[in-house]
């Protein structure tokens, strides 16, 4: 969906909160994948109405105050937040969030890795500067977080829903509806509250530039994509309301009918693993490889038969850029390594 299509931040109205707090602070077992990448059951597992109703609920996000003026009133997915002065010292609750602040130009005091790994993500090292560890994204340490004095916290309700009141009693607190698919208007609503809306909106304007052109070269024939990711517990073929899935999407990039729906992903067997096939399969791998059936399913005589496997055009690709990223700066390195393999 493009930029203009979206719309920005422009304040106005008192936007109650989009989810109950008992819906977005549970998922389906806690795990950090699911957490990781937008979590499937708040994400679009009733039918596909979260996806459509999410993005339209941030329509009434950010801020009407004038560039450089504070104090602000940022209304947000928990309400309204009064920033005094341009923040200074921010916490982010997830990688999406970490993408944001430092592709504005932000380097934030403290962070929240995803369950794992506790690495700053090596395509933010460079611009992160050296932010401190404050618990992970399912488990965050509030000590932690007040102990480095923030003037402003962002995160989600997805994420934190249960823990908004504490978390803004140490600081302003700033919270998207959920990560993933919103992630554009996240970006706004981040960029609301540092006072650096000009800038997202630029950098946004030229990501979707770069996903159009990307579509041009490619050419009126373009190859079907399958996403296929392994975690733990589960293999998954990614779907429209995904962070892959909306870049695709913007490319105009085809996908196999069973990665069409509605919802963050559908979750198959090592035995239905045929049904991840198309004219390209990108695969993403969610910590430890050895910890998942990547390996013996891909030994599997079904996945040794499928088309893009035969023709040399299934490849793994960086899991903290194609499907932990969610952040405009992780799109454009998407974008890259798509062009790489698809326009010759």
């Amino acid at each position: 969906m493009s930029l203009r299509r979206r719309g920005t931040a422009a304040v106005g109205l008192a936007v109650a909160a989009a989810l109950s707090l008992s819906a977005c602070g549970s998922d389906d077992g806690g795990s950090g994948a699911d957490k990781a990448d937008g979590d499937k059951k708040a994400a679009v597992a009733t039918g596909g109405k979260d996806f459509g109703d999410a993005a339209k609920k941030t329509a009434g996000y950010g801020t009407d105050a004038p560039a450089g003026t504070f104090p602000r009133t940022v209304t947000h997915a928990m309400g309204k937040t009064e920033l005094k002065a341009a923040p200074k010292r921010v916490v982010v609750l997830d990688v999406g969030e970490f993408d944001n602040v430092v592709s504005l130009g932000v380097k934030p005091v403290g962070y929240a890795p995803s369950e794992g790994d506790a690495a700053i993500p090596s395509y933010l090292k460079k611009d992160a500067g050296d932010p401190k560890n404050v618990g992970t994204i399912n488990n965050l340490n509030l000590e932690a977080i007040a102990g480095l004095k923030p003037d402003l916290i962002l995160g989600s309700q997805l994420r934190a829903a249960d823990k908004y009141d504490e978390l803004s009693k140490i600081a302003p607190t700033v919270f998207s509806i959920r990560p993933g698919f919103t992630w554009k208007e996240n970006y706004l609503l981040n960029a609301a509250a540092l006072d650096k809306t000009a800038k997202a909106k630029s950098a946004l304007g030229a990501y979707e530039a770069n996903a159009k052109k990307l579509g041009e070269d490619i050419g009126p024939k373009k190859p079907v994509i399958s996403m296929v990711r392994y975690l733990p517990d589960k293999i998954r073929l990614y779907a429209k309301a995904s962070f892959i899935g909306t870049i695709l999407d913007d490319a105009g990039l085809p996908r196999p009918e069973n990665q069409q729906i509605d919802e963050l992903a559908a979750e198959i067997s090592p035995e239905k693993i045929d049904e991840a096939d198309a004219d390209w399969i990108f695969t993403g791998v969610y910590g430890d490889v050895q910890a998942t059936k990547r390996d013996t399913t891909q030994a599997n005589p079904l996945w040794k038969n499928l088309k893009a496997v035969k023709e040399g055009r299934a490849k793994n690709v960086s899991d903290e850029t194609w499907y932990l990223g969610l952040g405009v700066t992780a799109a454009n390195l998407v974008l890259d390594d798509l062009r790489a393999d698809l326009v010759k």
